[in-house]
């Protein structure tokens, strides 16, 4: 499969990296990153280790269900098109196994792939990152995954839930279609109007208007603002 060359060096990112975490204040997370490509994996690896991640790797799904067996991640970044195993089916697997189906799960795709993405979304994965990744939006997906993984578990009756758990119907109590739910739903998870559009597999335009619609129906004047709504209303 044909792949497009990292946005720029794992070394070149360092510059763009946020000062490193405490390692007295922080417990050190544990990322699977699966890919195919071993050039990938090498800018995955060197840009995560230099924002203090523990970072392991598999080069094709089957070897990254293994992986994820004997080393449970906290998080796992897997391509999509892989050989023996393509990303969707590692997904499956591991949301089929009790120790690990609460596990964050971000797929990486090309732009090539993006038919698949609305699967994947289906399937239960978290979030999904369109390559070349800019380090800055890798590192702040992963961080959001982790800290919405680390809620969940602490909230009361909620340690056996899936930190992505919360679906686009529980928006719809706003007073909103399911459409326009799905739309919000997204919109608070950082998608832009044309990842939107891709994953509900609808048009730019249906997406601007459902989200005129939305903002009307909710008093608000902008994305941000029904974006915050929505977080507070998923918790």
């Amino acid at each position: 499969m044909g792949r497009s060359e990292p946005g720029r060096s794992a070394q070149g990112a360092a510059a763009l990296l946020p000062q490193r975490r405490s390692a007295r204040s922080v417990i050190v997370k544990r990322i699977l990153v699966i890919d195919d490509d071993p050039r990938l994996r090498e800018h995955y690896r060197e840009l995560l280790k230099l924002d203090g991640y523990e970072v392991i790797e598999a080069r094709n799904g089957r070897e990254g269900v293994e992986r994820a067996r004997k080393d449970a991640p906290d998080l796992v970044l897997c391509d999509i098109t892989m050989p023996e195993m393509n990303g969707h089916r590692v997904l499956e697997t591991l949301r089929n196994e009790p120790r690990l189906a609460h596990v964050p799960f971000v797929f990486l795709t090309g732009w090539s792939e993006q038919a698949d993405i609305r699967t994947g979304m289906n399937l239960g994965a978290d979030d999904y990152l369109t390559k070349p990744v800019e380090p800055a939006e890798l590192l702040t997906a992963l961080r959001t995954r982790l800290r919405r993984a680390e809620l969940s578990a602490a909230a009361p009756g909620r340690k056996a839930q899936r930190a992505g758990e919360a679906k686009p119907e529980e928006l719809e109590s706003l007073g909103l279609t399911p459409r326009e739910a799905e739309v919000l739903f997204w919109v608070a998870r950082g998608k832009t109007n044309d990842e939107i559009a891709t994953v509900l597999g609808i048009g730019l335009t249906t997406v601007k208007k459902h989200l005129e619609s939305t903002y009307s129906k909710l008093g608000v004047e902008n994305r941000t603002t029904a974006a915050a709504m929505a977080l507070e209303h998923l918790g």
